[in-house]
């Protein structure tokens, strides 16, 4: 939805068919889909370095093709060394495709180091949950003559998978936080000095890790339970924003006894690393201007597909900054 909001704005020409669920799905059509969805319209979701030197990523001033082409030159001898196995230039199809395929493989991977996520009690997903019907994956699926999305899941332990995890304790949604948030600002313009043995500014450590445990959504009406949703919410906001980097390394026969994970392509090998960046965590004080971005990125929404579809249908939100967000649990 925020894709239609940043359009309409001017800050992309495009909307880009990349869907966060497709991503996550660990099914490989879909995360396929995903991360080429990612090289056609990068805008700031993807940069690709080689050698330290940015190649792709945040051009929006000439059309994707001619970025993807020079890329493809760029790669190429990563995926098709020079080495006679290969009669011809391969294609910049062919490129792309040992990219995504290598991308996709390092995300799925478990052989990185698990760490304290593993610590965390598993979270649920929600039924039925698995796809969005707006999304282009579906849609295209949908055209294609299927009728059933196959549903596959992310392997416990690898990078998305610890990073859904932690996306998924945001269980209530800005718009079922923003009363806990009143509660909170509520009691601290009582009791201001309670607010550094409630911990909303820290300091993030053992207690605080283990205040994220406790998922329940029985609200008792107290402000510890505020709190936890609250902190809670904090760590899935910072669990979506933040940046993955993927490193890789081409790797050859005569290092097979290297005991780094190892990914192989069609005619090459990788030796990878897996990070997440960005993991400074939200602001407490950041949650009103959250819950108002929301309300205008859902009112712009509605509005453009009332536009494109029910023209004469009124608006279910009124037009303005407060108003209640309908948002179901990926």
């Amino acid at each position: 939805m925020h894709q239609h909001l940043k359009v309409a704005k001017g800050k992309w020409k495009r909307i880009s068919k990349y869907c966060p669920l497709d991503l996550f799905s660990g099914h490989k059509q879909r995360m396929h889909f995903a991360l080429m969805s990612l090289l056609q319209e990068s805008q700031n979701n993807l940069k690709i370095f080689k050698n330290g030197e940015l190649i792709y990523g945040c051009r929006d001033d000439q059309e994707y093709l001619s970025d993807l082409n020079e890329l493809a030159r760029q790669l190429r001898p990563f995926f098709f060394p020079a080495n006679g196995l290969v009669a011809g230039p391969p294609c910049t199809k062919n490129v792309l495709k040992e990219l995504i395929h290598v991308l996709t493989a390092t995300l799925l991977s478990t052989s990185t180091d698990t760490g304290r996520a593993g610590n965390m009690k598993p979270i649920p997903v929600s039924q039925g949950r698995h796809y969005c019907e707006a999304g282009h994956f579906c849609t295209e699926y949908l055209r294609s003559g299927k009728h059933k999305m196959e549903s596959a899941g992310l392997p416990k332990g690898c990078i998305l998978y610890k990073l859904l995890q932690a996306q998924m304790l945001d269980m209530l949604d800005i718009e079922g936080l923003h009363p806990l948030y009143k509660r909170v600002e509520k009691y601290l313009e009582e009791c201001p000095e309670e607010r550094s043995t409630l911990l909303l500014d820290g300091p993030y450590d053992e207690t605080f890790f283990e205040r994220l445990k406790d998922l329940s959504l029985e609200d008792d009406g107290s402000v510890e339970y505020a709190v936890t949703k609250i902190q809670q919410y904090r760590v899935a906001m910072t669990a979506k924003d933040c940046s993955i980097m993927i490193a890789l390394s081409p790797s050859v026969q005569e290092e097979c006894f290297d005991s780094r994970p190892l990914i192989k392509a069609s005619r090459s090998s990788f030796t990878y690393s897996v990070s997440i960046l960005d993991l400074d965590l939200k602001p407490y004080e950041n949650i009103p201007h959250q819950y108002k971005r929301d309300s205008k990125i859902v009112n712009h929404y509605l509005k453009s597909i009332q536009t494109r579809e029910e023209p004469s249908t009124s608006l279910i939100f009124p037009d303005s900054e407060d108003c209640t967000l309908l948002l179901h649990q990926v």
